[in-house]
């Protein structure tokens, strides 16, 4: 499968909450699935009625991807990172549960991301530690990000950059 002859792939886009603009033409969206689903919970005033709608434009697992080696110039990695949500759990069909054995599902994921990365090409790693700690992510995937940023209330969520440059890129 070509990648569509878009520069940027979101490989894990779930529902795009971090999108400014969730219909982007220059944005390839893949996700594990597709999910159209609804809650109605209590709120202070009442009911209120959540949606989450994972509508991405190619469904493929990020470990293998259905793409040539470096066709994209900018990769978004933003895999799911909590394990112990319940099958039932709104968390869960939001953002994806992260398996028990993490590993080589990060690790592989991200090297399938890094494979079809271009020469030069930037990948961005969003991580929140809630259950696992940034430094074991990084010493799990065996690279060191460029630069990163701590955000969110608590300062969990990292946003990580890396740079694929030439004399990395047969590694």
């Amino acid at each position: 499968m070509k990648s569509m002859n878009k520069p940027i792939l979101d490989a894990c886009c779930g529902s795009k909450m971090f999108w400014f603009n969730t219909r982007n033409p220059n944005v390839l969206f893949v996700d594990n699935r597709r999910l159209k689903t609804q809650q109605i919970w209590k709120s202070h005033d009442g009911k209120a009625v959540r949606y989450c709608t994972v509508d991405p434009d190619v469904v493929a697992d990020f470990c293998n991807l259905p793409f040539p080696a470096e066709s994209f110039w900018h990769v978004v990695f933003d895999p799911p990172h909590i394990s112990t949500f319940s099958e039932k759990a709104w968390m869960g069909k939001k953002y994806g549960k992260l398996p028990k054995d993490w590993r080589p599902l990060i690790h592989d994921g991200f090297h399938e991301c890094w494979r079809v990365l271009k020469t030069n090409g930037t990948l961005i790693f969003k991580w929140n530690e809630h259950e696992i700690k940034v430094q074991d992510i990084i010493d799990c995937i065996g690279v060191q990000p460029l630069y990163g940023h701590k955000s969110g209330r608590a300062s969990k969520t990292h946003w990580m950059a890396f740079v694929k440059i030439q004399s990395e890129a047969a590694e």
